[in-house]
């Protein structure tokens, strides 16, 4: 049977079953909570149908982290997508700056900027999964792996400019060790975004855990802060060093004890 069409605006019936369909979707979503709390003797707001549409468009992106900052289950935009908002947003701030966007040496500025930044924060677009590539091998090792002075770029979430630094990863096999090359590519997945450093450090630590279920890791990361060198107290000196050991390190003084020296070694 064919669809039914309204000759003055194109629609068809079908099409306007869909829409009701989608409204009674979100007239349920919006009844069924309401009757449950009203059975309860509470009081629930009515929620506009904006806010019914945006709740039902995440359904299933409870851990996307383009979303929320957590694991990469769900992937942005393309960079090709984003460049064009992005540049435009540039192109404001210069204007709001005092500046003119259409001079010479600034009239590709934004498109540059607006790569650059999609550059220094690509971490959002890898995952721990597809960085391993499979280079978890069975080793019969059960001795500390120290991988230190790895180094690393980030970008502070609170102001926008960088902080770097080294990085020094140990851990403790039971019978799996991680490929060197792949502790350095879990550093990049997680510092290659809009970071602190306290977070940062536990990010590295936490992913060391779910490549190769060691007995133990420990992280420790020195970093040097623009936000405090360029502005604010400009303290050009100044390092921030935060750890975070799991497992045996955490538990055994002598083991943390071992990796701290091996790590302070020159």
């Amino acid at each position: 049977m064919k669809p039914q069409v309204n000759e003055q605006n194109g629609s068809t019936q079908n099409g306007d079953i869909a829409t009701d369909a989608a409204s009674v979707a979100m007239d349920a979503a919006a009844i069924v909570p309401a009757a449950v709390a009203a059975s309860a003797g509470a009081v629930v707001p009515a929620k506009s149908s904006q806010q019914l549409k945006l709740e039902m468009l995440n359904i299933g992106h409870e851990n996307c982290t383009f979303h929320h900052d957590l694991e990469l289950d769900h992937k942005p935009p393309t960079r090709e997508a984003l460049l064009p908002d992005m540049a435009r947003s540039y192109r404001l701030l210069l204007g709001g700056l005092g500046e003119n966007p259409d001079r010479q040496g600034l009239i590709k500025t934004p498109e540059r900027a607006a790569k650059a930044m999609l550059y220094f924060t690509k971490g959002y677009d890898q995952n721990l999964e597809d960085v391993l590539n499979g280079a978890v091998f069975d080793e019969d090792h059960d001795e500390m792996v120290v991988v230190k002075d790895i180094e690393m770029f980030s970008m502070c979430e609170h102001h926008l400019v960088p902080f770097y630094g080294k990085v020094s990863i140990g851990y403790l096999p039971c019978n799996k060790i991680l490929g060197l090359s792949k502790l350095a590519r879990i550093v990049e997945i997680f510092s290659r975004r809009l970071q602190v450093q306290e977070r940062l450090t536990k990010q590295i630590a936490v992913a060391v855990t779910q490549a190769v279920q060691p007995a133990g890791v420990a992280v420790v990361v020195e970093g040097v802060h623009m936000c405090m060198v360029m502005r604010g107290v400009q303290k050009i000196n100044s390092k921030t060093v935060t750890s975070t050991m799991l497992g045996v390190f955490r538990d055994d003084p002598k083991t943390r004890e071992e990796f701290l020296n091996l790590v302070n070694s020159k």
